[in-house]
């Protein structure tokens, strides 16, 4: 893939502020007329830098109010622990980002549910689902910031 020049670069910061833009005002916003905009947009789409456009609710109003941070430490490193834990997490939708880590944990998992009962069966399912050495849960109080949108455009190259 090649590099991202600084029109792709803010062709992408204004799409993640606001993907219901239309290529008029997004060409606009870049300096561009709206067909050559239109065709960055896409080679972006093709080359996978634009991986979809979705609309952000906010988590409160759709009755998932506690959000947990959930360390993993595993048993083993094995592949096939690993693809049983992949497929575990896969499976329940409560478990919106699973990174693997570096450090003293072995994944991280941001979980959203309604309360902590549900979070409670959740943790059951998991522990049920693939053996885990140590688990650890950090309750969020209050979501400070938030954003998807990466600074792409405040760049320095």
């Amino acid at each position: 893939m090649d590099a991202l020049d600084l029109i792709d670069r803010k062709i992408v910061a204004e799409l993640m502020r606001d993907a219901t833009l239309p290529v008029s005002q997004i060409a606009d916003k870049v300096g561009l007329s709206q067909t050559p905009c239109w065709k960055r947009i896409q080679r972006l789409q093709d080359q996978g830098v634009l991986t979809a456009r979705v609309a952000l609710a906010d988590p409160g109003k759709l009755g998932f109010g506690l959000t947990v941070f959930v360390g993993i430490e595993a048993p083993d490193h094995t592949a096939d622990w690993r693809d049983a834990f992949a497929k575990a997490t896969q499976s329940m939708p409560q478990i919106m980002e699973v990174y693997r880590m570096a450090g003293e944990m072995d994944y991280l998992l941001r979980i959203a549910v309604p309360d902590m009962a549900e979070f409670d069966t959740l943790y059951k399912r998991l522990t049920d689902a693939v053996p885990i050495k140590n688990v650890t849960s950090h309750f969020a109080m209050e979501r400070m910031k938030f954003t998807t949108a990466y600074p792409v455009d405040t760049l320095r190259r």
